[in-house]
């Protein structure tokens, strides 16, 4: 596939997928037996029922999240999206009751695909920053005096 096909592929994850909630589209664009490096270095099951059940939980504590793509680069069987999540936290995630409170995070998704289909996925997230905005860590924010302190 060319590269502007890849594009489409993965763009398609975040506006159909993720913003639509059109969960049948994983079946179509994420392969059987897909990993996935979420924030690690350890390879996890990521194929399509995988990928429903991800969009099912965030919305379910997330139910107006939404990924904002700002760009989307590719290079062979590669593609790389730049994104930034939002929703507002009204109800259970990953433990935690609901706050209220809205996130804003930003996200970098590297994506392989083969035969149009995505077998690869890591993501680089600030869950930190996520963590802070929802008021379960209250770490102080960094600042560019203290950086340049430093």
């Amino acid at each position: 596939m060319s590269k502007e096909e890849n594009k489409r592929t993965i763009r398609r994850i975040y506006d159909e997928l993720w913003n639509e909630r059109k969960l049948e589209v994983a079946d179509e664009l994420i392969a059987r037996g897909a990993v996935n490096y979420d924030t690690g270095f350890v390879a996890q099951p990521f194929g399509p029922e995988e990928m429903k059940r991800t969009v099912r939980v965030v919305t379910v504590g997330f139910p107006d999240n939404r990924h904002e793509v700002e760009e989307v680069v590719a290079e062979g069987d590669a593609v790389v999206l730049r994104c930034t999540l939002t929703g507002t936290h009204e109800g259970e995630f990953m433990g935690m009751p609901p706050t209220g409170r809205r996130i804003e995070v930003g996200e970098i998704h590297i994506y392989r695909l083969r035969e149009g289909k995505a077998v690869e996925h890591r993501v680089g997230r600030d869950d930190l920053g996520a963590m802070r905005q929802l008021g379960v860590i209250h770490a102080p924010e960094p600042s560019i005096d203290a950086a340049r302190s430093a």
